[in-house]
């Protein structure tokens, strides 16, 4: 079926209407009528060509909520009329020890990326900023009624990407969290690591958002322009998760840590981050990246929001807007993430 979207034709060039092809429900798969697409940073290194060559055009959006209007005869996880959810993966081989354990994510074979990556059948997958996606069951969540579905949107990569390490890392009582950045990443892990429990402080480079991290779940906020910020906390935090996607001083964030403490890199900078290997031997840290997460910990990262009455601070756009939101994004000028109304697509 052919559907409306928007595409960045090539590398740095401004996104644009056009058509795209969408396969045809398979047994196994659901169609969803998109409501809600949210633009994540992610989206903006991809058309930039920050990561690389990319198979333009290239229809960006792996933050898709929208209502089930089709499913295949196989499909019994959703029923039309429900609302779902999908992220920044449509696809994995099924079969190897990470998909195995719930790690699609992982995959020894490459998961399939919403965006921008080879679909089974060959073609080039297309994002969400569109009016309809065909998507396997098994990579559609279910969206929780107790979630404004605009503000779930993001959820499905922010929401994700920031739990996961919380998770993974054991945030909660008694835990000392620090969150480097506060924007759509960061505004997310404070929210979750409060949630769970955390002592949470946010490092930003300035002070200009510390009501807002406050009001967020923050119980510190420290600007890290400030040379005096790395004395008074050297070796406070369990965990720091570090959500921006541009180069810091690794070694200075490592030496906040306490003895067995961890630095967790969900940002993804361009360029490499140097790390001194006695900024770890000292105090037995660690330094770890960490991307989403499986499907069934979305699930469970989307029921916990639900149950904790978290969703993403969002600003709605409509879609002859995302050109303009984009160069905020870079401005840092948002708070804290763009959704794109689907509903003005096409």
């Amino acid at each position: 079926m052919r559907v409306s979207a928007y595409a960045a034709p090539a590398a740095g060039e401004p996104l644009a209407p056009t058509t795209i092809e969408r396969r045809d429900v398979g047994p196994r798969d659901v169609l969803i009528a998109i409501e809600w697409a949210g633009i994540c940073h992610s989206d903006i290194h991809t058309v930039n060509g920050d990561w690389g060559p990319q198979p333009f055009p290239v229809v960006p959006g792996h933050e898709i909520v929208g209502t089930v209007t089709e499913v295949g005869a196989e499909v019994t996880s959703h029923r039309v009329g429900d609302r779902v959810g999908v992220g920044c993966m449509v696809g994995s081989c099924g079969e190897c020890a990470s998909c195995r354990n719930g790690d699609e994510q992982y995959c020894a074979k490459g998961m399939v990326g919403t965006y921008a990556a080879t679909d089974r059948d060959g073609t080039t997958t297309q994002g969400g900023y569109s009016t309809h996606v065909v998507v396997d069951a098994g990579f559609v969540l279910s969206v929780p009624d107790g979630i404004d579905p605009a503000e779930a949107a993001p959820l499905l990569c922010a929401g994700i990407t920031t739990y996961s390490p919380l998770r993974r890392w054991n945030a909660g009582p008694g835990k000392k969290v620090g969150v480097v950045g506060l924007g759509g990443l960061g505004h997310m892990a404070v929210k979750i690591a409060h949630a769970m429990g955390a002592e949470v402080t946010v490092l930003s480079q300035s002070l200009k958002k510390q009501e807002d991290g406050l009001r967020l779940g923050a119980d510190h906020y420290f600007a890290t322009s400030d040379a005096g910020t790395f004395d008074a906390l050297a070796g406070s935090f369990d965990l720091i998760v570090n959500t921006v996607s541009a180069s810091i001083d690794v070694n200075a964030y490592l030496r906040l840590l306490a003895v067995d403490g961890t630095l967790v890199n969900v940002g993804a900078p361009p360029e490499p981050l140097p790390v001194n290997a006695m900024s770890l031997i000292g105090g037995r840290r660690s330094f770890a990246g960490s991307m989403i997460g499986g499907i069934a910990e979305t699930q469970e990262m989307l029921d916990f929001c639900a149950e904790h009455g978290i969703a993403a601070e969002v600003e709605i756009i409509p879609v002859e807007k995302v050109n303009e939101a984009y160069e905020r994004v870079l401005a840092s000028d948002v708070r804290y993430r763009f959704v794109i109304d689907a509903s003005t697509i096409g």
